[in-house]
């Protein structure tokens, strides 16, 4: 196999383009097209960048007799194909809305509990205190069942996802550039939606925090912790299914499946966001109902926060030492 045959199938390996290599190289199209043909062939600094950019060696390169022991390695990848990338990509996104309804309704599943307590506040609905609580636990009782319900379905995507998400791959010819595309596009609306996101997590506690400085009553602060849970749903919603397809998109571009070190420790760290936050939650309104001191109960979260990064550094120190001591 002579040079130009090379430069063609590695970049057909990588899913890029004539324009997509050029542009890598720094070079123009026609010096691509040129090298491709076989009517040029690169200098010696540009097969070294070339060896770099295919990451295989110069001796790859420029002798004829190593085309074998350079592509064996990728001979059992199973080959993803657009329309594979696309319904992959699909599956994520119904995933995501499946475990995004879960989610909602548990936590949302306290508002029947926080309402009803309000009205046996105000005694606007006749309902004594002890009522009030047994028809709010039976309310938690059956949102959480319908949540766990949602929960379960999310199986029936396992095996969609076992070709990209738990073995290696390779992309067919232009999937690459495609999906890279796609998620060019899909970058700006992430962003915005995850920034509104953020900015309804951050912001929901302050209703509630005024409410309880400056007014004493139950039921108000009661009500408040409604139009909390309400926004934390809301920013649920807006950044769980698009945040779906950008992980899917990057899964994908992640050639022959090989996972960065910075995406194994995303992945950790969404693994234990997971659990941690729906706990830390949790802890904070037992404490403050407990209590009632929301002036003070609020400390939970900068202090949450703190400790979440803490953990996630404990998480990759340890994973340091597992490497020293294994080798990989």
């Amino acid at each position: 196999m002579i040079l130009a045959d090379k430069i063609i199938r590695l970049r057909k390996q990588f899913g890029w383009s004539q324009e997509e290599l050029a542009e890598k190289m720094a070079i123009s199209r026609q010096s691509v097209s040129k090298w491709e043909s076989a009517n040029s062939i690169p200098d010696l600094n540009r097969i070294i960048k070339l060896a770099e950019i295919f990451e295989v060696s110069t001796d790859y390169l420029l002798k004829d007799g190593n085309e074998i022991a350079q592509t064996q390695d990728k001979s059992h990848l199973n080959q993803i194909s657009l329309e594979h990338a696309v319904a992959y990509v699909d599956k994520k996104v119904e995933e995501s809305e499946l475990v995004t309804k879960g989610v909602s309704l548990c936590v949302c599943s306290v508002v029947p509990l926080f309402f009803v307590l309000a009205m046996a506040e105000t005694n606007k609905l006749g309902l004594s205190g002890d009522l009030a609580a047994a028809i709010g636990v039976v309310g938690i009782l059956v949102m959480v069942s319908i949540a766990v319900s949602f929960f379960i379905k999310t199986n029936q995507y396992e095996s969609d996802f076992a070709a990209i998400d738990k073995q290696p791959f390779e992309l067919a010819y232009g999937v690459h550039s495609v999906i890279n595309e796609k998620l060019h596009q899909l970058r700006p609306k992430y962003n915005r939606r995850l920034s509104v996101a953020v900015f309804l997590f951050i912001f929901s506690f302050v209703p509630l925090m005024t409410v309880s400085l400056l007014l004493n009553g139950t039921d108000i602060v009661l009500l408040m912790l409604i139009v909390m849970i309400f926004m934390i749903t809301t920013g649920i919603y807006l950044v769980s299914p698009v945040s779906a397809k950008y992980v899917a998109y990057n899964n994908i571009l992640q050639d022959s499946g090989a996972k960065t070190q910075k995406s194994k420790r995303t992945q950790k760290a969404e693994k234990l966001a997971a659990f941690y936050w729906p706990l830390l939650i949790t802890v904070y309104l037992a404490w403050s109902l407990w209590t009632m001191d929301w002036g003070v109960t609020w400390i939970v979260w900068p202090v949450g926060a703190v400790l979440f990064t803490a953990l996630v550094g404990l998480m990759e120190l340890f994973d340091k030492d597992e490497i020293s001591r294994t080798g990989y």
